[in-house]
């Protein structure tokens, strides 16, 4: 399987599921909301989760990087992403996913990129980026 890394440093961040979609979420390229009856979770740019915005209390993750998957991958089409992340919960890095309508996106600590490359390329997937 092909993927790429993308270039931007992102933050998640969890608000509780009430609040309002803050403006700041939607800022820049790369950017996740999702939200559920129990919380508000917002993938974003790590330059516009500043410290300012984030309600007070609000736990927020920083130093994630997205490796995406490059599909279109078919609905119907099984074990996408469960044969990429198993090389890297063998290697023992912790992920955050997120899947589109065309594809996925698995979020790593950048701390855990190179380890994440070289077990993937372990496992015969392609760094195409």
């Amino acid at each position: 399987m092909k993927y790429r890394v993308l270039g931007e440093q992102l933050a998640v961040c969890r608000l509780p599921s009430e609040a309002r979609i803050p403006a700041w979420a939607l800022e820049g390229g790369f950017f996740c909301v999702v939200r559920t009856r129990d919380e508000l979770s917002i993938v974003c740019r790590e330059d516009v989760c500043t410290a300012d915005r984030i309600p007070d209390g609000a736990p927020v993750e920083r130093g994630w990087v997205a490796l995406k998957l490059e599909g279109p991958f078919p609905f119907s089409m099984t074990g996408v992403l469960a044969s990429f992340v198993q090389p890297l919960a063998e290697a023992g890095i912790p992920i955050f996913a997120i899947s589109t309508f065309d594809t996925d996106y698995v979020l790593i600590k950048r701390q855990n990129l190179e380890q994440a490359v070289l077990a993937l390329a372990a496992a015969r997937h392609e760094n195409v980026g």
